[in-house]
C-alpha cells in the first residue's frame, strides 16, 4: 500500500505521558531555549553594559546546542517542537490535531515569555540595552528594512528548519538517533547565516517574547517577518518533504531484504507522539 493513501486522522498522536505532560514538556522546551538565546544576546550587549556586539558564531553554536537539548531531554515527551511555526507547519500535515496545536502554541508563548521575564529580573539594565535580543529586520544594509526581505529570509530559515525536523524526526524510513543534532545545527546553521539580516527570529515564540518587553515596532511588519514568514516557510517545507520524500515507496530495484527484518507496512502511523510518525 503507498503511503500517500493512507489519511492520517487530524487527531493522530497521543502524547505517551499524556497531554498535561506534553503541554508542560512544549512550556519548558520553549523557556529553555529562550533563555539560553536572550541570555548569549544580553550579554553580547554594547559596553558598558556588555561585552560588545554579538559573535554571530557563537551566537548560532548557542541556538545549536540549547536546542539539542531540549530535544534530547524532552521530545520523547512531546515530539519536541517548542516553535509555533513547527506546530502550524505538523498541523497543515494533520501530524497534530487543531486543539493540541492550539495549546502548544500557548505554552510556547507562555515559555518565551517566562524566559525574558527571567533575564529582565536579572540583568534589567544589560537586557534593556540588548533589547532582550529581539530580533529586528537591518536597515541601512541588507535588507534596507524591508519586511517583505526579512519575511524571505526568514521563510528560508525556518523551511530548512522543518525540513531538518521532517527528515529524521517524522520520516518513517529517517535516522531519529540523529534528530536532536541534525535539527540543532540546522538552526545553529541558519542563525549564523540570518542574524545579521533579522536577528534570526525562526520561531514566532522566541520573537514575541523580547518583543513584548521591547516593543513590536510597526505591528504589521513585525508580523510578516516574523510570524508569517517562519509559518509558510514551514508549511512548504512540511508539504514538499512529504510530496517529494514520504509518500513515495522504495524503488522496486532495491534489492530483496529480509522480511522479517522489515515493518509489514511501509505506510506511517502515528508513533504515541505529537508530531512525530514511526513505520
Amino acid at each position: 500500500m503507498n503511503a500517500s493513501s493512507v489519511r492520517r486522522p487530524a487527531g493522530a498522536g497521543v502524547a505517551p505521558l499524556g497531554r498535561p505532560t506534553a503541554y508542560a514538556a512544549e512550556l519548558v522546551g520553549t523557556f529553555g531555549l529562550v533563555l539560553f538565546i536572550v541570555l548569549v544576546l544580553t550579554i553580547s550587549a554594547p559596553p558598558p553594559l556588555g561585552i560588545g556586539g554579538p559573535d554571530f558564531a557563537v551566537v548560532g553554536l548557542v541556538h545549536a546546542f540549547a536546542l539539542m537539548l531540549v530535544i534530547a531531554a524532552l521530545g520523547g515527551a512531546c515530539g519536541a517542537h517548542f516553535n509555533p511555526a513547527v506546530t502550524v507547519g505538523m498541523l497543515s500535515t494533520r501530524r497534530i490535531g487543531l486543539a493540541d496545536a492550539c495549546a502548544y502554541v500557548v505554552m510556547q508563548l507562555a515559555g518565551a515569555v517566562l524566559a525574558v521575564l527571567l533575564v529582565k529580573a536579572l540583568m534589567n539594565g544589560s537586557g534593556t540595552s540588548a533589547h532582550f535580543g529581539a530580533p529586528k529586520v537591518t536597515g541601512g544594509r541588507f535588507l534596507d528594512g524591508s519586511a517583505v526581505k526579512g519575511m524571505v529570509a526568514e521563510g528560508v530559515g525556518a523551511f530548512f528548519l522543518m525540513w531538518a525536523i521532517m527528515a529524521t524526526r517524522v520520516n518513517p524510513r529517517g535516522d531519529r538517533a540523529w534528530g536532536a543534532l541534525v535539527i540543532g545545527a540546522t538552526l545553529g546553521l541558519a542563525v549564523m547565516c540570518i542574524a545579521p539580516l533579522t536577528g534570526a527570529g525562526l520561531n514566532p515564540a522566541r520573537a514575541f517574547g523580547p518583543a513584548l518587553f521591547d516593543g513590536f515596532g510597526p505591528a504589521g511588519d513585525w508580523l510578516l517577518t516574523f510570524v508569517v514568514g517562519p509559518a509558510a516557510g514551514a508549511v512548504l517545507a512540511a508539504h514538499l518533504y512529504t510530496v517529494l520524500v514520504i509518500s513515495r515507496e522504495p524503488s522496486s530495484a532495491e534489492p530483496e531484504v529480509d522480511p522479517a527484518a522489515q515493518p509489514a507496512s511501509r505506510a506511517p502511523v502515528p508513533s504515541g507522539r505529537l508530531g512525530v510518525a514511526r513505520p
